[in-house]
């Protein structure tokens, strides 16, 4: 039985994990930053979490659902360090036996990522045997806290007047109690002062060196980024440049969402909770599976190929109604439809299974990529370079379908298979095979809660039908009778449309609400549906004040 306290225990524990994971962080500086426990760990929670957890994440989270989930994971780790701490105080074995198993956690999470190898099992190994030794330390070993020196008299031989009289003795714990019973009466036993001062140096600079290590790793992780490589990227002149934007197509209204929207402000949602680093010198792309004609290309061999330049908008399938997981950009790349016709698909190939450099797929119709729209392989966006973030150094870009059956980033396999015979990632968890994006719109302004003054105000939003266009949007108030809006000019039906329409507003609470009419003439439904399985519907709707 240790004579370590409850709350020095659970510190014990908080600092040994700290030390695992910043060792871990730093081991992963050689092994790449998806073999650090941390990540690893989360990027397995994010593969098994139940997906109504995981929608719940992203409506709270949006595009921060990442840091979110590491967050959380890390306060979910320090807990469960804190309780290894205290049980260790009855037997160390059950703490030593905690940190195995976390230890075991995170190497099975790292060697079970795709393209892991023996090495990525390092981080955890080192990380799980310092932070046994941390805990050792604290809870046996050298730091482990002294009891206070004092132990009661033993009886004496002396005459019995002399034993009537108290020898003189140090003096006792702050308790009152036998310093070899630490856990009498239910209370922490006292503990020498020196030892305690001793106790909290030592979590104080061990915490500390876990911090240094830690961000120290990350910091070297990130100096090993392809940012440089990126930057060194000369885009070839399109073919085919993307139309230019007429006048008119963004209204410059304030809160209104722009018709492009910039590299910075371009939503970002997948697995991915490390972004992958790829260097286009030794990246490649396979085209393979039912083919007669496997074609693998380097980078550069992408590059001499013909470009063409398209203004597309993509859209996420959790996006909600009336949310921001949607935006509009200019890519640069080769067309699907070349690719694929000098692939050669067999009879009933009739899924292009899109494979990231982490594992992550996405499946998509074959003959979508092959019926004239502007289908790219893209490796330029808004006229630079893809950012890191949005899939340099190639990415697939398919309008008309949501991102989780199109949108692979970091993009390095083409696999030409049948929907009968493979799964993408999100069809097992419960996602429709196939997601055609639905028509939807939205009010950018005003917006809810907007306290508004009486007479003329100006709604405005956007609407998307990508591949179909937009022929009408329409706006009502208090469910009164629709109102037609005047929609902005735009560059093609595969972008959404800004629109605007001029309300005379009266003193009063009020909602608006919103609906759009593809180029088919179907009119988006107002009936409210989830996101999953194939996106969400429904009218959005806007609460306003007006004085």
């Amino acid at each position: 039985m240790t004579t370590t306290t409850r709350r020095h225990a659970a510190l014990a524990g908080v600092t040994a994990a700290a030390i695992a994971i910043g060792s871990a962080e730093l081991v992963a500086v050689l092994t790449g930053p998806r073999s650090a426990p941390l990540v690893a760990v989360g990027g397995l929670v994010v593969d098994t979490v139940p997906e109504p957890l995981k929608q719940v994440g992203i409506a709270l989270f949006g595009t921060y659902d990442k840091i979110a989930l590491l967050v959380g994971t890390a306060l979910l780790l320090a807990g469960f360090a804190a309780l290894l701490g205290v049980v260790s105080r009855r037997r160390l074995a059950y703490g030593l036996t905690g940190v195995v198993a976390f230890a075991a956690l995170g190497v099975g999470a790292a060697l079970t990522r795709a393209g892991a190898d023996a090495a990525d099992a390092l981080p955890a190994l080192v990380g799980g045997g310092l932070g046994a030794v941390v805990l050792w330390a604290f809870i046996a070993g050298p730091l482990e806290l002294d009891p206070w020196p004092w132990s009661p008299p033993t009886p004496s031989s002396a005459a019995p007047e002399t034993a009537a009289v108290a020898p003189s003795a140090p003096a006792g714990p702050p308790t009152g109690r036998d310093s070899r019973d630490p856990d009498g009466a239910g209370e922490p036993p006292a503990t020498n002062p020196e030892s305690r001062r001793r106790f909290l140096t030592a979590t104080g600079l061990l915490l500390g060196a876990a911090g240094v290590a830690g961000l120290g790793g990350r910091w070297l992780a990130g100096r090993q980024s392809v940012s440089a490589a990126r930057s060194a990227v000369a885009l070839p002149s399109p073919a085919s440049p993307a139309p230019a934007v007429p006048t008119g197509a963004d209204l410059d209204l304030p809160q209104l969402a722009s018709y492009v929207t910039p590299n910075t402000g371009f939503y970002r949602i997948d697995t991915a909770l490390v972004v992958p680093q790829v260097d286009p010198a030794t990246w490649r792309l396979r085209i393979h599976g039912r083919v007669r004609n496997p074609i693998t290309l380097t980078f550069d061999e992408l590059l001499a190929r013909r470009m063409v330049e398209r203004y597309v908008t993509l859209a996420c399938v959790s996006n909600e109604v009336g949310g921001d997981l949607i935006g509009n950009a200019r890519w640069l790349g080769v067309p699907l439809k070349e690719l694929l016709d000098e692939a050669d698909p067999e009879e009933g190939a009739d899924q292009v299974v899109g494979r990231s450099v982490d594992g992550w797929t996405c499946g998509t119709p074959t003959a979508l990529l092959r019926d004239g729209r502007d289908a790219l392989l893209a490796v330029g966006m808004n006229g630079e370079p893809l950012p890191v973030e949005h899939g340099f150094p190639a990415r697939m870009v398919v309008p008309g379908l949501y991102g989780y059956v199109s949108a692979c980033k970091w993009v390095t396999e083409l696999e030409l298979t049948s929907f009968a015979d493979f799964d993408a990632y999100w069809v097992p968890r419960g996602w429709s095979a196939q997601g055609p994006i639905k028509t939807q719109s939205r009010i950018d302004t005003p917006r809810p809660r907007n306290r508004l003054t009486a007479g003329p105000v100006t709604v405005a939003g956007v609407a998307w039908a990508q591949h179909r266009g937009i022929r009408r949007v329409e706006v009502r108030v208090d469910e009164g009778p629709w109102q037609e809006a005047k929609l902005a000019t735009t560059v093609s039906v595969e972008t959404w449309v800004q629109w605007s329409w001029r309300w005379d507003a009266t003193p009063g609470e009020h909602k608006l609400e919103v609906r759009a009419t593809d180029s088919t003439g179907e009119t988006q439904t107002g009936r409210r549906s989830a996101v999953a399985p194939d996106g969400a519907t429904g009218w959005h709707t806007v609460r306003v004040t007006v004085r």
